[in-house]
């Protein structure tokens, strides 16, 4: 799809800062569907937001609507001599970028943070990339509460070293030990991390976070408290 002159403005202004500032502090150490107001984060269990599927290996679950598609942030296709597939989910992770802080707001600035992550993930590692096939998220939620299509879930991701097969990776953008996820971003993720246990038929053990299987600092000590919160037998996502 041609790029429009105002949207590679927005991309070229949202990489300035160049991918030599990425940290990748996360990788050691239907009906429209949207996102819940944060006035709702402490009220009824969730409703569910997509109609359940047969759990298959082979099923490609099509996610709800209302997600900013893959083309609104870039142009690039996956490599695919590096790429392989998913053949089904099993599992989720959740993960923050561990980038330097920022507010995220407008959707031209996500969109430039977004394609950063993305340069970086498949540069050639003298220039200190990743030499990933592409982004290492099949999904991203912005400040704002808004989810992003990242790497096709069609394709194994490159989030958890070792332990990607059928493995969906989420993550928030963020630095979570050095600020707190917004009330708009843990609204979503509770959310939509309901919708994809539905869809693929995924229980709530299933549903872990980076540092629970790597060791590393992801997502966050404030994420990684959230998440223990939510999951406990008293939290949103655990009465989903």
């Amino acid at each position: 799809m041609p790029e429009s002159p105002n949207r590679r403005q927005i991309i070229q202004a949202g990489l300035a800062a160049g991918t030599g500032l990425i940290l990748l502090g996360c990788q050691r150490k239907g009906t429209t569907w949207k996102p819940m107001s944060p006035d709702e984060i402490e009220g009824p269990p969730l409703k569910p937001l997509a109609e359940a599927h047969p759990r298959s290996r082979t099923l490609e679950v099509s996610p709800t609507s209302g997600i900013v598609s893959r083309r609104e942030w870039t142009i690039s296709q996956p490599n695919m001599s590096l790429i392989n597939p998913m053949n089904g989910v099993d599992r989720i992770t959740v993960h923050h970028d561990g980038m330097p802080p920022v507010m995220l707001k407008a959707k031209g600035e996500v969109a430039g943070r977004l394609e950063q992550i993305r340069r970086a993930h498949v540069g050639n590692h003298d220039d200190g990339g990743r030499n990933w096939a592409d982004i290492g998220y099949h999904y991203v939620i912005d400040p704002q509460g808004r989810v992003w299509e990242g790497r096709s879930v069609r394709f194994q991701g490159a989030h958890v070293k070792n332990n990607n097969e059928h493995n969906l990776g989420i993550m928030v953008l963020g630095n979570f030990d050095e600020q707190k996820p917004t009330p708009e971003a843990l609204a979503t993720l509770d959310a939509f991390l309901a919708d994809r246990m539905r869809a693929y038929r995924i229980s709530l053990s299933s549903v872990r976070t980076h540092q629970e299987i790597n060791p590393t600092a992801c997502p966050g000590t404030n994420l990684q408290a959230y998440m223990r919160m939510t999951r406990s037998g008293s939290g949103r996502l655990a009465r989903a």
